[in-house]
């Protein structure tokens, strides 16, 4: 089915006509859907996140998200779809010339993982990795996301920090070989308490010691909010180490706008850096059904309408 039949098709058109300059309550959700213009930055959908506007899917998803305009998607959740469903995404984002976001390749927030020196902790971290590679390998997918785990209550915070180095410089060299990139994500540690990394300049620090072109940092902008703020000066801090974003006004977790956040300012300082990669809209929505999933493509047009 052509991407122009699919949108004519579907219930959005109505609802479209319906919505156009309302704003349904959020002060960047002013600008009328297109279906034309793509973004200038490559915000990534998850699936899944407009289920009224284009059904449950994979493939209707990435042509309907790639007709609002959107240049990217993601998938937290891609390692564990059959091969069939992967292959299928994967094709699909080629032939819509889009690029997909970090996958989850290890994030178990209840064991102490990379901060200790644990011989089966080991042996599963580097069974991780070549998952990993070998996910890439078959898809072309470069990016996997980690999470160091939970620290140790009773260990010195600078043995801990040597530990993550060391066991984040083996799986790096494994990494870059197959051609993988590893992201760390830092989480706040009011959602997530007890965590290891919570910071952007804590794992640029960790980046910086494993010194290696496969271990960078994913920046989520919601998590840094709320730990450590001045989104913008970290950004610059730690650019070199920086790989992917993760997206959420706060408080709530949802679509810009929603929250304190400036985005506009945020989005246009990252296009200005030069950034090619995606920004992975992980986040709910302020307003529930199908006026909401409109709501949030029209506050992405707002906060993506940045002169350049």
């Amino acid at each position: 089915m052509k991407r122009r039949n699919f949108i004519q098709n579907s219930a959005a058109t109505a609802a479209f006509a319906g919505l156009s300059g309302v704003s349904l309550g959020n002060p960047l959700a002013d600008a009328k859907p297109s279906n034309s213009a793509k973004f200038k930055l490559k915000y990534a959908p998850g699936f899944g996140m407009f289920p009224e506007l284009c059904g449950k899917d994979i493939i209707d998803n990435i042509k309907f998200c790639s007709d609002q305009g959107f240049r990217a998607m993601f998938d937290n959740g891609f390692p564990g779809r059959s091969v069939e469903d992967q292959d299928k995404i994967v094709a699909e984002l080629a032939r819509q010339n889009m690029d997909m976001g970090p996958f989850v390749l290890y994030a178990d927030f209840k064991v102490e993982s990379m901060v200790i020196k644990d011989p089966a902790t080991h042996e599963m971290l580097i069974k991780k990795i070549n998952e990993g590679v070998a996910i890439f390998k078959r898809t072309g997918l470069k990016y996997a996301l980690m999470v160091p785990g939970r620290y140790n209550e009773h260990m010195a915070w600078e043995y801990q920090t040597a530990n993550v180095i060391d066991i984040m410089r083996e799986l790096s060299d494994i990494a870059a070989k197959g051609g993988l990139t590893i992201v760390l994500e830092p989480l706040n540690k009011r959602d997530h308490p007890g965590l290891f990394l919570s910071g952007v300049p804590q794992a640029y620090a960790i980046c910086r010691g494993v010194n290696s072109p496969a271990c960078k940092i994913v920046d989520d902008l919601y998590h840094q909010q709320i730990t450590e703020g001045n989104l913008i000066p970290n950004i610059d801090a730690a650019w070199s180490e920086i790989g992917a974003f993760h997206l959420g006004d706060n408080p709530g977790r949802k679509e810009p706008g929603s929250g304190e956040i400036n985005f506009i300012n945020v989005f246009k300082h990252i296009y200005d850096k030069g950034y090619q990669g995606t920004l992975c809209m992980e986040h709910g929505r302020s307003i529930q059904g199908k006026e909401g999933e409109l709501a949030l493509i029209e506050a992405y047009r707002k906060a993506d309408n940045f002169a350049v």
